[in-house]
């Protein structure tokens, strides 16, 4: 059939393993109707030479790098005579061994490599996510299947800079952006790689460092793109946010690109999800509403307390200053009285401290 249309390349819409891919290589070589052997290219590869077009930082770069190291690693072949030919050269243990030897060992290096340098960058991404949740402002992570919207929304609320493309995985490195809320509350807004179904191990196991983005959240913005099966959508990031670990956040539904929805099909989705706030990044309708939805969701998620905390139980302190908001810290001869802004799920550890006026 790839033949009969003149095809010069076959994609598969799920990965194959090296054999099949080898295989199928080696079918569309020999194709006696075909002027030349026809390129075979899986889900997964495609998805890699995508994201490789659209890395722009280091960190981006060196994440791209090392999916595909990883993905090339088992395919590894000689063409013709090339598995035969002998190696003798500086860094082969010697004349016996062969050529894809010596690539299998050159790539492995490579692989070291590279994850010492993103192990860095890490490193100092971790120190800025510290100092953010010091900070005591609360971090929404906006997630989403790619090409739903993220980047135009986080441009609508804050005014961002960022790059705003009709294609896929135009966002690879997170962006980071403060929103005022009103009421002198505001929030850092965090946009991320798009998800899609059936995305590649190879990319979760890379993107990992920036996925924690994800998982160091207060709350989630899983934005949809209302036009385009918004069902199947949140269902293939339902599964990449289990895989990492998040699927238990609590997340606000935003469905965005009602501009592109009839009157009847907007009303039909607003009895599907009645619990999504439904928005065009595009126009701005809508938009206004995730703000008020994002504050009153935090508002629930974070409680004020007064605790009275012994001066042996130090590390208590130091928790509430790490991930709430210290509003008040006073001490007395029995240990350090602190009121503080912090998230629910944290309150069981600081019941044995609550103060009698919080009790």
């Amino acid at each position: 059939m790839a033949a009969a249309l003149d095809a010069d390349m076959l994609i598969f819409d799920d990965e194959l393993s090296p054999a099949q891919g080898r295989n199928l290589e080696e079918r569309a070589g020999v194709n006696p109707l075909a002027e030349r052997g026809l390129k075979i290219i899986d889900r997964t590869g495609l998805i890699l030479d995508i994201f490789a077009q659209h890395a722009r930082s280091a960190e981006g770069k060196l994440q791209v790098e090392l999916a595909q190291l990883n993905y090339g690693l088992p395919r590894l072949r000689g063409w013709g005579e090339v598995l035969s030919r002998l190696g003798g050269g500086i860094g082969t243990r010697g004349p016996g061994e062969s050529q894809l030897e010596a690539e299998r060992r050159a790539i492995l290096r490579r692989i070291q490599r590279v994850k010492k340098d993103l192990e860095a960058l890490e490193r100092t991404r971790d120190v800025k996510r510290k100092q953010r949740t010091k900070s005591g402002i609360p971090v929404v992570a906006i997630v989403g299947y790619t090409n739903a919207g993220k980047s135009t929304i986080l441009r609508r609320l804050t005014d961002a800079g960022v790059l705003i493309e009709d294609r896929l995985f135009s966002t690879l490195d997170p962006t980071t952006r403060r929103l005022d809320l009103g009421h002198g509350r505001e929030v850092l807004l965090t946009d991320t790689v798009g998800f899609v179904r059936k995305l590649p191990t190879e990319l979760v196991e890379a993107f990992r460092s920036t996925l924690e983005e994800v998982n160091d959240a207060t709350l989630l913005l899983h934005v949809v793109d209302s036009s385009k099966d918004p069902g199947r959508q949140i269902e293939a990031v339902g599964a990449v946010l289990n895989e990492i670990g998040a699927a238990g956040k609590p997340a606000l539904l935003v469905m965005n690109k009602i501009d592109l929805l009839s009157e009847p099909e907007l009303d039909k989705l607003k009895g599907r999800f009645p619990e999504a706030t439904f928005c065009s990044a595009h126009d701005g309708a809508g938009v206004g509403d995730i703000v008020e939805r994002i504050g009153s969701e935090l508002a629930r998620l974070w409680v004020e307390v007064a605790v009275d905390v012994p001066f042996d139980h130090g590390e208590v302190v130091a928790r509430l200053h790490e991930e709430g908001e210290v509003l008040q810290e006073t001490y007395t001869s029995a240990g350090a009285h602190l009121r503080a802004r912090v998230q629910a799920d944290l309150l069981p550890v600081l019941t044995p401290y609550l103060a009698s006026e919080a009790q």
